[in-house]
């Protein structure tokens, strides 16, 4: 027993309040810590010349935004009806913001009635809901039903217009200049394939649900009595298409904007100037191919997954395993899949108490020795250092060991 109380009063004089740690593995390198995955490139140069007889094209990765086949992306062109992606982004940008609801009935104004062009024949004694207004915007590109709407939002078409440019200026659309919702021809109206890939890849990418809408092939409005047909044939004919907008006038030409999925891979193809509607579905067709042919968005590190376990010492558990905080998924060429190799970064001095999903290091993501990407590793439990009340326990139960073997 006087051995017991001698180490009792040993570790009284020795201990200040405890601290406990963990070991790690100490690389030198400082983790970066970032909410979203790395890019994988900045761009991609084009490997191959494709036979495409639009003035200016652009291919995208939607989740990365990576650009993987550029022409003329920068060139400032009339974008006609591809103008509608950003009516419909700020559409659902006021419905995120319950400024406005899917069920809400939209009046038309004298003015809506007469925009002409591409149109559902709205008039002044009818109203149809926010969500049959989507509708025809996106499959039959009704350009009354834009001025309607940007008037049921803004209360004019030039006042939302003007929200139309300001949003353009926050995504840095640099080419951009819009004049009306629609994209009907009016001089300074302009806009380029970049800057419509990353207004696309906005509304896609945030707002999916545009794709119930864009991916109709053929439906109605009115109780059956108005027939909808979708102007953008890759729908139909065009495996895992789901929108997202075409645009044609005498001026701007055949324009598209064309989103597809295939497994986790989601593409942006722009055309714009082509020459006749076929051969704008044909360019399209031809870079979403390149696409899907070449790259594959592959996830290397999964949700969950253990990276390594944590010894931890004067705390109420011995170990802790660490584990991956979301997915890491990464655009490759497709076979680089073999040259991609990980390395684990942890904290230094990583002690108890941690809570549930703490931070404590990442995981990186090498392909042939380039950082493409990295996870934060987050502890898979709590864990409590160990109070006086263990340790004087931990102690007595010692001691009562130290007994029973005598």
């Amino acid at each position: 027993m006087k051995k017991i109380m001698c180490l009792i009063l040993s570790t009284l004089f020795i201990l200040s309040p405890i601290s406990s740690f963990a070991t790690y593995t100490d690389t030198g390198a400082v983790p970066v810590w970032n909410e979203n995955i790395v890019e994988t490139f900045n761009q991609i140069q084009n490997k191959v010349e494709l036979e495409l007889d639009s003035e200016s094209v652009i291919l995208m990765d939607e989740d990365s935004g990576t650009i993987l086949y550029t022409k003329n992306e920068h060139e400032k062109l009339r974008p006609a009806s591809v103008t509608k992606v950003m009516t419909l982004l700020l559409i659902f940008e006021a419905l995120d913001r319950e400024e406005i609801k899917l069920t809400d009935r939209v009046p038309c104004s004298e003015r809506a009635r007469k925009m002409g062009g591409s149109q559902i024949w709205l008039n002044e004694t009818e109203q149809l809901t926010v969500d049959e207004m989507i509708k025809a915007i996106s499959v039959v590109s009704a350009n009354d039903c834009c001025v309607a709407m940007s008037e049921f939002i803004s209360g004019s078409e030039e006042a939302f217009v003007q929200k139309m440019n300001e949003r353009a200026k926050e995504l840095g659309m640099n080419d951009t200049t819009f004049k009306n919702c629609h994209g009907i021809d009016e001089d300074g109206h302009e806009t380029s394939a970049m800057d419509i890939a990353i207004m696309s890849r906005e509304l896609s990418k945030n707002h999916p649900q545009i794709h119930n809408y864009t991916k109709i092939w053929m439906d109605t409005l009115r109780d059956g009595k108005s027939e909808l047909v979708n102007t953008n044939k890759l729908v139909r004919f065009y495996s895992g298409c789901t929108g997202l907008k075409t645009g044609s006038t005498s001026l701007a030409l055949f324009n598209l904007s064309a989103t597809a999925t295939r497994n986790d891979l989601k593409l942006i193809a722009v055309v714009m100037k082509g020459p006749t509607s076929q051969k704008r579905f044909d360019d399209a067709t031809k870079l979403l191919d390149y696409g899907f042919a070449n790259f594959s968005n592959t996830v290397i590190i999964k949700q969950g997954t253990v990276a390594t376990t944590l010894e931890i010492e004067k705390a109420n558990k011995a170990q802790v395993d660490i584990v991956a905080e979301k997915d890491l998924m990464i655009l490759l060429n497709k076979g680089d899949e073999k040259n991609i190799r990980t390395e684990i970064v942890l904290n230094e001095n990583v002690s108890a108490p941690l809570e549930y999903f703490e931070p404590v290091g990442v995981q990186k993501c090498y392909l042939n020795d380039e950082l493409i990407g990295e996870v934060n590793l987050v502890s898979n439990e709590k864990v409590e250092s160990k109070g006086w009340r263990n340790f004087f326990a931990e102690i007595l139960d010692y001691g009562y060991m130290l007994r029973k073997t005598k």
